[in-house]
């Protein structure tokens, strides 16, 4: 999927959460998933895509990123359940 991407990954329901940008998102979660991404999503296994949004510019993907990494925690929680409220791992829906 080579689109910008903004994405929310979790280490478990209302758990740890982690915000990121990317323009290739299958290649950028398949490298947190296997630890390939050294930092933050290693360090504290936070692996389950919940949310993304795709972005026709990058530049309104790192926009996004920054607005959502500025937003408070519920906020972010009432994102995800929105969108995922199961909180499925989203792995699956971006690969096939």
């Amino acid at each position: 999927m080579k689109q910008p991407a903004v994405y929310i990954l979790a280490s478990q329901r209302n758990g740890t959460l982690y915000i990121g940008v990317t323009g290739d998102l299958v290649k950028r979660i398949w490298e947190h998933k296997s630890d390939q991404a050294e930092g933050f999503t290693r360090k504290y296994q936070v692996h389950g895509l919940v949310y993304y949004e795709l972005h026709q510019e990058m530049l309104t993907a790192i926009t996004r990123e920054k607005q959502l990494k500025k937003w408070n925690r519920v906020w972010k929680l009432a994102l995800i359940e929105k969108q995922n409220p199961q909180w499925r791992d989203l792995w699956e829906d971006i690969i096939t």
